[in-house]
């Protein structure tokens, strides 16, 4: 799939005030800052045009904004997150995305985070987790079923989501952790296994022939330069403090 637009929402400063199982510290809201600023160059440079959302406040988390929407070729799918604290993202995010999509909403008691969804072609593989429970998928499922789409279920046990250890790096090859890597639903893929130690590079974003990974992971760029594309490391240490990652600060379409 070739993107051309990409929404993200600048970070507010009670990023700190945010929902993390980290145990890293807390972030630096002008480091932050910075390193949004180069994942919005990084975004641009693959040839996305940007809408770039002002923070929400009360909301800390919803620089995150790839759990607020799924978006397809065909439709956005607004979805219910699964943090009551949350909830209040939506209806921004539905607004921003209304020049570009018809929406839908995952009602409850469906509840659907994107950080969850891994968009494979016309198949979707949705992570059954903490924060996505099986009636959101169902919903989704069946939303995207309607354009000739087919999907998936696949436990998370690791991880805050699906995508904090799979991910596409190619239309049919996913870079996972080793939880993953030999679960059956995967099986008709090509799997990179990154090492457990490097477990926070599985959150790496493939966007219009270009990797943009997390800085500071030798082993797996060595995996990833096998490909053959131009790669990119960003630092993502403050977002890291918060369990965000490169996939959850756009959606892209």
């Amino acid at each position: 799939m070739t993107f051309t637009h990409a929404i993200a929402r600048r970070p507010g400063r009670e990023l700190a005030d945010g929902i993390t199982t980290s145990s890293l510290g807390t972030p630096d809201y002008a480091r932050a800052l910075e390193q949004f600023d180069a994942y919005l160059s990084a975004l641009a440079d693959c040839g996305l045009s940007l809408t770039v959302l002002a923070p929400l406040d009360g909301y800390p988390d919803a620089h995150f904004v790839e759990d607020a929407a799924v978006v397809t070729p065909d439709i956005a799918v607004v979805t219910n997150p699964g943090a009551d604290a949350r909830k209040g993202e939506v209806a921004s995010i539905e607004t921003a995305l209304r020049p570009f999509r018809d929406t839908v909403r995952i009602q409850p008691p469906g509840t659907l985070d994107g950080g969850d969804i891994l968009m494979m072609g016309s198949h979707f593989l949705i992570g059954l987790s903490d924060r996505t429970n099986a009636a959101g998928a169902r919903q989704l499922g069946n939303a995207v079923a309607r354009f000739g789409c087919t999907w998936a279920t696949i436990p998370v046990d690791a991880g805050l989501h699906f995508k904090s250890s799979v991910n596409a790096v190619g239309p049919e090859t996913l870079l996972t952790t080793p939880d993953f890597a030999e679960h059956p639903v995967l099986a008709g893929y090509k799997r990179i296994v990154i090492s457990p130690k490097e477990a926070y590079a599985g959150n790496t974003l493939l966007i219009n022939g270009k990797l943009i990974m997390p800085a500071g992971y030798p082993d797996t760029r060595s995996k990833l330069q096998t490909l053959g594309m131009p790669l990119v490391e960003l630092d993502t240490s403050e977002f890291r403090k918060m369990d965000g990652g490169l996939t959850c600060l756009s959606l892209r379409f």
